[in-house]
This record gives C-alpha cells, sequence and structure tokens, in this order.
C-alpha cells in the first residue's frame, strides 16, 4: 500500500531505548516535517492494539511526555502489573509554530489535521498492530488538554475517548503562556475556537470524556467553568480537582487517570 507521505523516517531498533521510537514524516499540512515520539510497551501486543495520542504544553515538543514526566515509564508499569491494558502511545509535536501552535489551523498550516489526521496514519503505516480497528484516544495537558478536548469533540468519529489535564479551554487563554499575538489563532467561525462550542454543536456524538485540573492551578476557573457549561447542557463527562499546580509533577502523576479511563474503554 502507498504511503500517505512523501518521505517518512524510522529510528533503528538498534539505537533505541526504553522503547521510545522516533518517526518523522513529511506532510503538506505542515508544508514541512513533523516529529512523532512513539512508545511500544514490552509486553505481548496483539493485532489492533489501541493508539493514544498525547499531546504536550506550549514550549514543548514530542519528546517532553517521555523526558519530563516519563510517560512511557508509568505505562509500561502499569502493563506489566495488567493495571491497565495494553497501548501504544503516540507524542507527537505540535508543528512547532511560535510558542504553540495550540493544534489549529492558522498561517496557512494545518495543525489541526496533522494530529487528527496524520499522526494517525504514520503510528498505522509504521506499526502494524495498531490498524483500521484499534481504538484511537487523545490527551493532552494544558495547551495540549485544549488540543484534546478541542479535537475530541470536533473529530469525534476518529476518537474513542477524550482526556485533557490542566487545559486550556478557550483561545483567549493562550495569551497566559505565549508572545504571539492571539490573532494568529482566530478561526473562521470563532465557535470552532471555544472547546464548549464545539461539544454543544457535538453533543450527541462525543466518545466518553474526561478532564482534570489542579486546585492552585491558573487555570482552574476555566476547567471549573467549562464543566458547570457541560453540566447545564446535560453532556456527560467526569471532572476531577486536585491538589497541585501547573506543573510536570502534576501531570506525571495524572497522567495514570487518563490511562486508566482509556484502558476500561478497550
Amino acid at each position: 500500500m502507498a504511503s500517505k507521505f512523501r518521505t517518512t523516517e524510522i529510528s533503528d531498533p538498534k539505537f533505541e531505548s526504553d522503547h521510545l521510537r522516533f518517526i518523522t514524516v513529511k506532510t503538506p499540512n505542515l508544508k514541512g516535517r513533523g516529529d512523532i515520539c512513539l512508545f511500544v510497551p514490552d509486553v505481548e501486543l496483539t493485532a489492533n492494539t489501541p493508539l493514544l495520542i498525547l499531546l504536550h504544553g506550549v514550549y514543548g515538543s514530542a519528546w517532553i511526555w517521555s523526558q519530563k514526566a516519563g510517560v512511557h515509564r508509568t505505562a509500561q508499569k502499569m502493563m506489566q502489573a495488567k493495571t491497565i491494558k495494553p497501548m501504544i502511545i503516540a507524542m507527537p509535536s505540535d508543528g512547532l509554530w511560535g510558542d504553540g501552535s495550540a493544534y489549529l489551523p492558522h498561517n496557512s498550516l494545518d495543525f489541526e489535521k496533522w494530529i487528527a489526521e496524520d499522526v494517525i496514519e504514520a503510528v498505522k503505516e509504521n506499526i502494524d498492530v495498531v490498524t483500521n480497528a484499534s481504538k484511537i484516544f487523545i490527551a493532552g495537558l494544558s495547551m495540549g488538554g485544549y488540543g484534546a478536548l478541542r479535537l475530541g469533540a470536533k473529530y469525534h468519529q476518529t476518537f474513542d475517548g477524550i482526556s485533557g489535564h490542566s487545559s486550556i479551554t478557550d483561545v483567549p487563554q493562550m495569551a497566559l503562556f505565549v508572545e504571539e499575538n492571539l490573532n494568529h489563532y482566530k478561526q473562521e467561525n470563532t465557535a470552532d475556537e471555544s472547546v464548549f462550542e464545539l461539544m454543544k454543536l457535538n453533543k450527541n456524538q462525543l466518545p466518553p470524556l474526561r478532564f482534570d485540573c489542579g486546585k492552585d492551578d491558573e487555570l482552574i476557573e476555566h476547567n471549573r467553568k467549562l464543566h458547570k457549561q457541560l453540566e447545564t447542557e446535560n453532556i456527560p463527562h467526569s471532572y476531577e480537582e486536585f491538589s497541585g499546580k501547573h506543573e510536570w509533577v502534576y501531570w506525571e502523576e495524572h497522567v495514570k487517570d487518563s490511562l486508566v479511563f482509556f484502558s476500561d474503554l478497550v
């Protein structure tokens, strides 16, 4: 079968460590190359193994979930203990635009389709246990939580579960973190910028949804507001608050909640 991508590079197993692989593909959506860090666990894998796409926040890239939160080691231990079922974890870059692309289409680049289409296709082409029958989950932190919640709602036919940690919920909150002018992120339809508006629009088709936030996080009130809005619209979801701030020690711990949530959907 012909590749969707003009070029694909994948790391050589003899140089890989910690069961992490790296894929770079060239895609028209980025008008160039995109990177994916891929965790393929050291457990027995069968056909149709689920795929989790895990999105990073501002300033980060494909390496950051593994090298600042050790998510691959956490997942490996949980799979070996049979706390969660086996799954592949893809950790793509956001396209590396400015301080963060917000996983939105803008500036003639489609960071949205890079995640919702290209990353999934790149994994399927290179990892034979991930197939068209595999369940696909999406999660992320901060800007990546925004990407996960937003893309999970918009591409509800693609994703089988959604989770967000310390999530941005609308474009104006990007101003807390990035130096770029927010006009870059504007969409033709402003409803396309809002997690709640997209969830309301697709309320009868949403996959299972959860999100959480630290009580001392600067985004806590935005997450509480989203929770109340979803309750008002009778949109099923799980929302939790934990002690903690907008920091890696929080995400290292609570990514476990996403892993368990997704495993229960397999």
